[in-house]
């Protein structure tokens, strides 16, 4: 990628390669409207109440005009002929009272609607939550965090700005336009359908302005995306960005998906530079026109002063709902756009789905022995690549199993296959004789660890991190589990020992040091086949000697499949299997394939020998 071009990284988000997924034979907008209504569903009840207070408050609002005509009309009057004020302290009262009744249904109506917004936010923050969890590996492999982080924050306020404010601008709206030409047309049928005349253009004004928008503010929410992605992406390498100096590079990039953003964002901002004063002109316009038509008619005794006010008041009503409009499309198409997004996300099936009728891994006697078989397993992560072209193996209980072989080979495969990260495209991987497509993912879960290369510290204590696989351990399996990895030594002399905050995501500690940790979790969570995928590699020669040590007595009488590059690892394993392409090409113990000197275990092994020397 050259200097300044950023085009290419632009591309694989412009074209949707990198978006989450939305199942496109799906109609959208009937998903969204059918995730939001079973939102809302729990709540009917008092949704159809704060509609009703919506109403009551509105209804108050618009007597205001006539209370105000009457005033001018009826309470005046009598008070400049010298007659008693009883009529206009009665209007007066009367005023009050709507005030009153106005402030008491806004005051009920935020209470209760914010709490019911803030519940259906909670219950879809929750759903997203857990189907982001019950997604597969194959999944989170292929779409980056930032995305994820997108959909589950920024894609969950904006559905949050049109719960809080949207649905409230919209009843207004309709029920002042509607109220308000009832009104004009009962005080004066001439004058209100006069009007009314004006309200073709507002339409089409409101329809050009939402066709316009739609499309605008859909790619708002696609750029305001793309600036998460770029910043949780940058900040979550921060050590990779800085160890490389790609910090002007990642700024350019910043730079340009957050210019993108403003750029977007002024098209809207263009959008409502001619609808907002469009509809103020039309406005004015139609206000002149009364003026002029309703002062002539006042001075010609067809019309009073307390008409003509009323009216006046009417025909600004008439005119407010149209910028609540703007500002419920504007939120409503932000809104639609993220549900749309988060209806095909949980839409989204995961790949690695429980059988109706699970088959429990235990025996009769409650035990999983770790028996493991591939048979006959084809498995590709993209169709037409193969990386295992049909492997046949067998792991006897209690075994441990060393793979050895160069990258892509499929070691790290076959360890996602046995722990069912993924399932193969043809063949079955077995447990004691049982299909793993045939066992609840919770059930293997169980009885199958696997230890990655991240070594993921979560925040929380160090014994919160131990018993992570296992909430209920007491202190004293904790300190059993870390003594057995050696780990027990490091930990106590840390400032708060166990109940220290690894904090950062276990930036505190060294690489080896979480390292051990991880082995620690694994340990204590006690499975019966335990995966070791490059588990070693980031420990330094003190750490992993006392690994090596720990190894021997914790992989007993379990079954173990270890991946690594250092052949010190190997030396732990009943017997080494090495992979090339996906095929087993030399399978026996350690000793045996290094005895017989001229297979690819014993060349490694004399290389590994020389690099000791």
């Amino acid at each position: 990628m050259s200097g300044r071009d950023v085009s290419s990284w632009r591309g694989r988000f412009e074209d949707g390669g990198d978006d989450l997924p939305i199942d496109e034979t799906l109609p959208r907008r009937r998903e969204a409207r059918a995730l939001l209504g079973s939102l809302l569903r729990p709540y009917r009840g008092i949704v159809a109440l704060l509609a009703l207070v919506v109403v009551v408050e509105n209804v108050a609002r618009l007597s205001v005009p006539l209370l105000v005509q009457r005033g001018i009309d009826h309470g005046i009057p009598p008070i400049i002929d010298g007659g008693p004020a009883r009529e206009l302290l009665l209007i007066v009262g009367a005023l009050s009272g709507v005030v009153v009744v106005q402030a008491v249904s806004r005051m009920f109506f935020l209470r209760r609607s914010g709490r019911v917004g803030q519940k259906v936010l909670l219950e879809l923050r929750r759903r997203v939550f857990r189907h982001f969890q019950r997604l597969d590996v194959a999944f989170h492999d292929r779409y980056t965090s930032g995305r994820v982080v997108s959909r589950s924050t920024n894609d969950v306020e904006a559905i949050q700005d049109m719960l809080e404010t949207g649905f409230d601008s919209l009843i207004t709206a309709v029920l002042t336009l509607v109220g308000t030409a009832v009104l004009l047309v009962a005080l004066d049928v001439r004058l209100g359908l006069m009007c009314l005349l004006a309200f073709p253009v507002l339409v089409a004004l409101v329809w050009w302005f939402r066709t316009e928008s739609a499309h605008t503010y859909r790619q708002v929410r696609e750029s305001a995306a793309l600036v998460i992605v770029q910043f949780v992406e940058t900040m979550t390498g921060i050590k990779a960005v800085q160890a490389y100096r790609r910090e002007p590079r990642n700024q350019e990039i910043f730079e340009d998906v957050a210019d993108q953003y403003r750029a977007i964002n002024e098209k809207t901002f263009k959008l409502l530079a001619v609808f907002m004063p469009g509809v103020k002109l039309v406005g004015n316009i139609t206000t002149g026109v009364v003026l002029l038509y309703g002062g002539y008619r006042v001075l010609g005794g067809e019309m009073t002063i307390g008409t003509l006010t009323a009216f006046l008041l009417y025909l600004r009503m008439f005119f407010e709902p149209m910028q609540e409009i703007s500002q419920f499309f504007n939120t409503f198409q932000s809104a639609s756009s993220a549900l749309e997004k988060l209806a095909g996300v949980l839409a989204e099936r995961p790949g690695i789905a429980d059988p109706d009728r699970p088959v429990p891994l235990a025996s009769g006697d409650g035990r999983v022995r770790g028996d493991v078989a591939f048979h006959d397993v084809h498995f590709a992560y993209v169709p037409d690549r193969p990386v295992l072209p049909g492997l046949t193996l067998d792991v006897p209980a209690g075994q441990t199993i060393a793979l050895v072989g160069t990258t892509g080979a499929g070691k790290t495969t076959i360890a996602k296959l046995i722990a069912r990260f993924y399932d193969p495209t043809s063949g079955s991987v077995t447990v004691d004789g049982v299909n793993l497509r045939d066992v609840a993912q919770s059930d293997l879960r169980r009885h199958v660890v696997m230890v990655t290369q991240e070594n993921f510290m979560f925040d929380g204590t160090v014994a919160d991190n131990i018993r992570f696989g296992r909430p209920d351990a007491t202190d004293a399996q904790i300190r059993a589990a870390a003594e057995a990895v050696g780990a027990d030594g490091f930990i106590e002399a840390l400032p708060d020992g166990y109940d220290t905050d690894v904090a950062k995501r276990g930036g505190r500690l060294s690489a080896g040091q979480r390292q051990l940790i991880a082995f620690a979790r694994a340990f204590l969570a006690d499975p019966a086949v335990l995966i070791l995928d490059e588990a070693t590699s980031s420990l330094d020669i003190p750490s992993e000697r006392m690994v090596q040590r720990a190894l021997e007595t914790v992989l007993a009488d379990r079954t173990a499949l270890v991946i690594a590059h250092r052949l010190s690892t190997v030396q732990v394993a009943d017997r080494v299997l090495v992979l090339e392409h996906g095929r087993v090409v030399e399978d026996g113990s350690p000793e045996d394939l290094i005895g017989r000197g001229d297979g690819h275990y014993a060349e490694l092994h004399r290389v590994w020998v020389e690099s000791l020397a």
